[in-house]
């Protein structure tokens, strides 16, 4: 703080001493280099008003509060601002006759003025520039190497000592750490190393400013998303760069680095408390064994890859139809220490015989089906194909799962299914149907989970209104009102691992999502983070709901009821699963209708069996002594009018 004041002292002796040469400049150019007394003695009146005016200026104009190693167009353009205002006094006092700009009768030249006012700002934008060369030659080995930052670390915790601990031994990295804050009143004032921890998060934007601050670093992995949100506020408001270390979610080898360092993102300020898993009762049905993942190369599909891989099972099944995302998980996994076998698998769930094979050749003991068409509006316009995909593709795994003694399988499922109002959720609640119907006689056990959206999936929002939003708008938003749960990818596959080990059979495991947000919220969100004003510069447009979608998203029916586990983040259910019979016959009549691309018939069949299903009281077959959480959304859903049967 002390050299950054003597050095801001600096500053204002070099601005003086160029504010006296260059009027005395104008002065010689003015006349020639040849300037008589009466101009000498009138040069020696006005100077003290010059240098004083240029000095005001200068400090309204916030210029003392820059240092010179980092002059830029901003710099330059404050500098400018305080050039010219100063002159425009100059020639108002000129333009009214003020006594001290008159000399013996003679008043003070407008060419003098103008001729001062071009040297004043080049010299004083040249030193500064000058001062940038030389720090940047200084510090570069050679030109491309950047420029040094002054950075702070929000957190005096271990993820902060880290953080600057490993910026200390990479100084190619071109940040200094000159300062830390931390809430906790017993921290402050303390040294860690050379380093002070100065305030706390309060001070940030003081901070800011008076240590010169380029760059803020938040390094709180667990701090709340309310507390990431006032922190990246109150940098985006002091027109700091903000970095972040990944949350918990997203560390999930325990170690934190600096090479994680990455911008704050809306999945940040969309995070949620970190999860509590029980990793014994995880590894107890992973390690050693052979794991199959459907749909291995999608979002969810290839984070549950990642978090397999952690559980060091023997050996990893990455199926999937699409090549090129299953090559992608592949070589990122090949990269991984763990000792496990990859095996990459190009194969379609609805091809019985390819699959048959998989199982067959590779014998997995545990299976996570997680391929799926999930896209709501497309599906509408692909009735069959979500058929055959949803429906027909998790029977055929699903039943060679039974014939070739799987331990577990657990199917990924959406909150969709829950009073299903287009074709995907009815085709995700009959996938549920058909598990709960195997896990009656199968020894296998078959478990479902449900939750709702994924932040940053290649399903969501958010990639579309980016798009939108470098196009320069507007952003569409289906309803004002719209309401959506949220997770984030790591927190969801972690809970379905949670839930894996919690299932005997039968059970549809639900996920707390915690509170619904409103789909308006978070696009003026991402309007902000793109350093943008929503409505001003990007507008919003309202397009109404699409086909299948509703107001708001529910997880359980009223029927259904929930019952508490032992994790706090998970409760299970058990529907009343459909009569062997009328479900084989249901699915009979939906092959038929897809071989005959009979649309309007797939919709009423659905709409019989979803709303026929979801009404039927299960809550008895909860085990005894649960506590209940009873869920009142009647079948249809009174958000939206039933779109199944158009």
């Amino acid at each position: 703080m002390s050299s950054i004041r003597w050095m801001r002292v600096l500053q204002i002796v070099v601005d003086c001493m160029i504010t006296i040469v260059s009027l005395s400049c104008a002065y010689m150019i003015r006349f020639d280099f040849h300037v008589d007394s009466l101009y000498l003695s009138q040069l020696s009146q006005v100077l003290p008003l010059f240098v004083g005016l240029r000095l005001m200026a200068n400090l309204c104009a916030g210029v003392y509060r820059r240092l010179w190693r980092y002059t830029g167009l901003t710099e330059v353009t404050e500098l400018g601002t305080a050039v010219l205002a100063a002159s425009l006094v100059v020639v108002l006092l000129r333009a009214f006759g003020v006594g001290v700009l008159r000399s013996e009768g003679h008043l003070l030249s407008y060419g003098i003025i103008f001729i001062d006012t071009g040297l004043c700002f080049f010299l004083m934008g040249a030193s500064r520039v000058l001062r940038r060369l030389q720090t940047e030659h200084k510090q570069r080995k050679h030109w491309r190497q950047p420029v040094r930052r002054r950075a702070i670390v929000v957190g005096a915790g271990d993820a902060g000592l880290m953080v600057l601990k490993e910026l200390n031994q990479r100084p190619d990295l071109g940040v200094d750490i000159v300062g830390l804050v931390d809430d906790d009143p017993g921290k402050l004032q303390k040294r860690i190393g050379h380093i002070t921890i100065s305030g706390t998060t309060a001070d940030l934007p003081r901070l800011v400013e008076n240590l010169c601050i380029d760059q803020v670093i938040i390094a709180m992995p667990s701090a709340p998303p309310h507390e990431i949100r006032r922190i990246v506020e109150m940098c985006r408001l002091a027109e700091v760069e903000t970095r972040i270390l990944p949350g918990l979610f997203e560390l999930i080898n325990g170690r934190v680095s600096i090479n994680q360092l990455r911008e704050v993102s809306l999945e940040d300020l969309l995070g949620r408390e970190p999860v509590k898993l029980d990793n014994a009762s995880i590894a107890s049905y992973i390690e050693g064994r052979t794991v199959l993942v459907s749909g291995a190369g999608g979002s969810i599909g290839s984070e549950l890859c990642r978090q397999i891989l952690h559980f060091q099972p023997k050996r990893l099944i990455l199926c999937g139809k699409g090549e090129n995302s299953i090559f992608s998980i592949q070589q990122e996994l090949a990269r991984r220490p763990e000792p496990v076998e990859i095996v990459p698998i190009i194969a379609d769930v609805r091809d019985r015989q390819r699959m048959q094979f998989v199982y067959e050749t590779y014998r997995p003991s545990v299976v996570f089906h997680a391929a799926a068409h999930k896209h709501v509006p497309l599906m509408e316009l692909n009735v069959c194909e979500a058929i055959a995909n949803n429906v027909l593709g998790t029977r055929a795994v699903a039943e060679l799962a039974d014939q070739y003694k799987v331990e577990k399988f657990v199917l990924v499922s959406s909150d969709k299914a829950v009073n299903p109002t287009s074709v995907m959720g009815a085709t995700k609640r009959m996938a549920e149907l058909i598990i709960q119907d195997l896990a009656r006689t199968s020894s296998t056990k078959y478990v479902a989970v449900r939750f709702g959206n994924v932040l940053a999936s290649r399903g969501s929002v958010i990639p579309v209104w980016r798009e939108q939003i470098a196009a320069g708008g507007p952003i569409t938003v289906t309803h004002r009102d719209a309401t959506r749960y949220f997770m984030l990818i790591p927190e969801a596959v972690q809970l379905i691992l949670q839930a894996g080990a919690y299932g005997s059979g039968g059970e549809i495991f639900v996920l707390d999502m915690g509170k619904p947000v409103k789909i308006l919220d978070l696009a003026n969100d991402l309007i902000r983070f793109s350093g943008l004003r929503p409505d001003h510069d990007i507008k919003i447009k309202f397009i109404g709901l699409r086909p299948g979608e509703k107001l708001y998203e529910e997880l359980l029916t009223a029927s259904e009821g929930l019952a508490r586990t032992v994790n706090d983040k998970i409760f299970v259910g058990r529907p009343q699963p459909l009569e062997r019979q009328d479900l084989a016959q249901a699915i009979g009549r939906l092959t038929n209708f897809i071989a005959e691309n009979d649309e309007q018939s797939i919709r009423s069949e659905l709409e019989r069996l979803a709303c026929g299903t979801l009404t039927k009281d299960a809550s008895a077959n909860l085990e005894g002594g649960a506590d209940l959480i009873d869920m009142t959304p009647p079948c249809p859903a009174e958000n939206s009018d039933s779109l199944l049967t158009k």
